[in-house]
């Protein structure tokens, strides 16, 4: 009798999971291209992270690093070898089948920093990549690299065609659920179901449509009116208060490892000042900016890791709000009333939290005499001027991927932040194979961060959606940005 009552819960939820439709969801930005591992852009991996492109592990809803390409993988006593077992019969979605060679394409080139590929120091500790058999790779390591397998699970390590790279920059090629079929530039990304993908019964729905839409009230008006069923991710508190009243619309309130971040500049004046960035904390009241721009949605944070995250230090109250401190670190600094500190704070266009809060940043400090000029600039602005150029004073944006700290390891990163004792933290955190050990070694990184008051991380950011009641699967959190529609469906 028990396991006639389990089959008929069974056949009534695969009957609840009806399949077909099409889903139209609103993206905040339009990436400058399509392929993770050409642009650090976080919303080409919320639109095709696993949608689209796969690598041997991806990372769950609930931020656990599971099968992907590889059905299960092995690492040796030394962590030096790791061994993958690749599912057999899988294909790209122009029907050529996925074999350890273009793992080991993908991999050879991720690790050559000539390559153009994104982050190639997650690679670095990659000695050689070996093929064993058409479906058995072996990696082989310098030395024990904590973040290894991590670093695989990232957006960065999806896998295309063998020689394909120049292709996927605006013509996706992967083995995910559904299989790229246009950009329509300036428009949006569509979708389709890729009907030989290796999961039985996956996905559910035949075609998925992310519209480019960063204005809130251009979101709103879309989703009121059908245009689109879902906002993935950015809505503005007072407006998730609206549509949680209304019994159309559900709106999803989950946890990120996204942290807003403005960023200083440590290669130009002012900011290459300690005395000035330690200012600037004491100067900037985070839980008044959380209640009155955010309405209460986030959570203060004091360096550059996420409340979510493994080895979690809580360092918001590090440089507590002190406008009168703020002053006299400014004074010492040569800044006064006769002479104010004025910078430019450049803003990117598309993102409503980091305009929001850099807004009432400048408010903030305008009350202690700081000249704040505000400046606004489109994404693909920002991406070029701001992040790869480094050309700019102050700004603001989320940093979303998670478990990114290895970023302050680089002194070209577009904070300028050069310390040896950091980079020296973190070389030993990689080699620390005890898990335990590693993460003290995590704690004094965040801890020296906050010293160096390397940056103002104003909040952890949560994750805001809001969607037609019918749509359902949806993700609750966000432990890596992707708008993850594998098991999505509509119900009728």
């Amino acid at each position: 009798m028990r396991n006639w009552i389990g089959f008929v819960w069974l056949l009534g939820l695969a009957l609840a999971q009806t399949r077909g439709g099409e889903l139209r969801v609103a993206v905040l930005a339009e990436p400058p291209v399509l392929d993770p591992t050409a642009s650090t852009s976080q919303e080409i991996a919320r639109m095709l992270y696993d949608n689209v492109l796969q690598g041997l592990v991806k990372f769950n809803e609930k931020g656990e690093i599971v099968p992907a390409l590889a059905e299960r993988w092995q690492g040796s006593p030394s962590s030096l070898t790791w061994t993958f077992y690749l599912r057999k019969g899988v294909r790209f979605h122009n029907g050529q089948p996925f074999t350890a060679e273009d793992v080991l394409f993908k991999f050879n080139r991720a690790k050559d920093p000539r390559s153009g590929h994104t982050h190639p120091e997650y690679y670095r500790e990659i000695v050689a990549v070996e093929v064993k058999d058409p479906h058995t790779v072996v990696f082989r390591l310098r030395q024990p690299d904590q973040d290894f397998l991590f670093n695989l699970a990232r957006p960065d390590s999806v896998i295309g065609p063998k020689g394909r790279v120049e292709e996927q920059r605006t013509q996706p090629l992967g083995t995910g659920p559904f299989r790229f079929v246009a950009w329509e530039r300036g428009v949006g990304v569509r979708l389709e179901r890729f009907e030989g993908y290796y999961e039985p019964g996956l996905p559910y729905l035949d075609r998925v449509f992310f519209r480019f839409l960063p204005d809130p009230n251009a979101q709103i008006a879309a989703l009121r009116a059908g245009d689109i069923q879902v906002i993935g991710l950015g809505v503005s508190p007072e407006n998730a208060l609206v549509l949680q009243r209304d019994p159309n619309f559900k709106v999803i309130s989950g946890v990120t490892t996204t942290e807003i971040t403005a960023g200083m500049n440590h290669s130009r004046p002012p900011f290459n000042d300690l005395r000035v960035r330690r200012a600037i904390q004491h100067a900037v009241d985070k839980k008044a900016l959380i209640e009155g721009v955010m309405l209460g949605y986030g959570t203060p944070i004091g360096s550059h890791r996420s409340p979510g995250e493994r080895c979690y230090v809580d360092l918001s109250g590090y440089y507590p709000y002190d406008p009168a401190k703020a002053k006299a670190l400014l004074q010492e600094a040569g800044f006064g009333p006769g002479n104010p500190l004025r910078f430019t704070f450049t803003l990117p266009a598309p993102y409503p939290y980091e305009r929001r809060l850099g807004e009432a940043i400048a408010a903030q400090l305008a009350q202690i005499g700081v000249q704040a000029r505000l400046e606004v600039v489109e994404w693909a602005t920002w991406l070029s001027r701001v992040f790869r150029g480094a050309d700019y004073q102050m700004t603001i944006i989320g940093h979303s991927e998670p478990h990114d700290i290895g970023i302050y390891a680089n002194p070209g990163y577009y904070f300028r932040y050069d310390s040896p004792r950091f980079r020296e933290l973190y070389a030993r955190y990689l080699r620390t194979p005890d898990p335990e050990k590693a993460c003290e070694g995590m704690k004094e990184m965040q801890r020296l961060l906050a010293q160096d008051a390397v940056n103002l991380w104003v909040m952890n950011a949560p994750y805001l959606a809001a969607m037609r009641k019918e749509v359902m699967g949806w993700w609750k959190d966000q432990p890596t940005p992707s708008l993850n529609v594998t098991r999505v469906y509509l119900a009728r």
